[in-house]
């Protein structure tokens, strides 16, 4: 018995929104797949694009391909001559550059300038719009402004990093939740990762994320964000110390002390708007860290500050 190839754990009403467009036969040229990272919006984009390319997907799941279908295997191999997916790549030493480069996006326009090798549709997949720059998401417009026709694009976005309305107001978008426990345990179970109640917890919906949360330098940032927010409004200066100094251990180790933070300050405006000042110079902090290659400890350290400031204000 075959099974679907890449099986699909939440997202379903997003899923029959974009299918129903599909089926209408007025399919938007280009589609901004947004929410947090690890929540599966590659594998839920792959599906679609497998589904628009001829795959046929299962009875059950309407855009879960099985396994076999000859198209599924030709997209998952990255052999589909009318799928492209743009992704960061490699620098000379092996690590993966900071940003996608500008020639991948004029790569990608001369990818949709040609006809459809296979006589259907051309499908882009641009992984991430968080991970490009001024130039390269100039040129992402190009495509975006002047579609050719049967051509689809799809943005992924992390939201980490704001859109340009000039790139929002030319595309549909799909907004994509967190896992709830139980789909996270599925993902996790298909991963072979272990899914103990730390883990789970740990990941917060978002499975993608467990490889990265393994190690001991980021569980112990995760640890020390979590100490210092419970600490909060007046944490000593030993936990203050613990913090900055976790989050300072690497990129990695200040994006999972940087998340925990951001998590609870989006908690927090749910119930009080007075809050969303602060998330907003939080995500600002964490996007410089990023974007202009601040030092993860000084970036810890003003988001530590940031925090701080908050409660003094109140």
């Amino acid at each position: 018995m075959t099974k679907v190839a890449l099986p699909l754990y939440g997202h379903d009403a997003q899923q029959a929104e974009f299918l129903s467009a599909l089926a209408s036969g007025r399919l938007h040229h280009a589609w901004i797949i947004e929410g947090p990272s690890g929540i599966g919006k590659a594998r839920f984009v792959t599906r679609l694009a497998s589904v628009i390319l001829g795959a046929k997907p299962s009875d059950a799941d309407p855009a879960g391909a099985p396994d076999d279908d000859p198209v599924m295997q030709k997209v998952i191999s990255s052999g589909h001559p009318d799928l492209k997916h743009v992704q960061r790549q490699l620098n000379d030493k092996g690590a993966l550059k900071q940003d996608i480069a500008v020639d991948q996006i004029r790569d990608l326009n001369a990818f949709f300038s040609l006809k459809p090798a296979l006589g259907g549709w051309r499908i882009g997949i641009l992984d991430s719009l968080d991970e490009m720059n001024v130039s390269g998401l100039n040129a992402v417009l190009k495509t975006l402004e002047e579609p050719p026709p049967k051509a689809l694009i799809f943005l992924i976005s992390h939201m980490t990093t704001p859109i340009l309305p000039t790139i929002r107001s030319r595309c549909q978008t799909l907004r994509l939740q967190a896992l709830n426990e139980g789909q996270t345990r599925s993902v996790l179970s298909e991963s072979g990762t272990e899914s103990t109640d730390a883990v789970v917890s740990l990941v917060k919906g978002r499975p993608g994320r467990a490889e990265e949360l393994m190690g001991a330098k980021v569980l112990a940032a995760a640890n020390a964000a979590q100490s210092l927010l419970k600490a909060m409004p007046r944490p000593n200066e030993a936990v203050l110390s613990q913090a900055i100094a976790s989050a300072a251990e690497d990129d990695t180790a200040f994006r999972v002390f940087a998340s925990e933070v951001l998590d609870w300050l989006e908690a927090r405006t749910q119930s009080d708007a007075g809050w969303a000042s602060t998330w907003f110079e939080s995500q600002r902090i964490v996007s410089s860290q990023r974007n202009l290659h601040m030092p993860a400890i000084q970036a810890a350290s003003k988001l530590v500050g940031c925090l701080q400031s908050a409660f003094h204000g109140r």
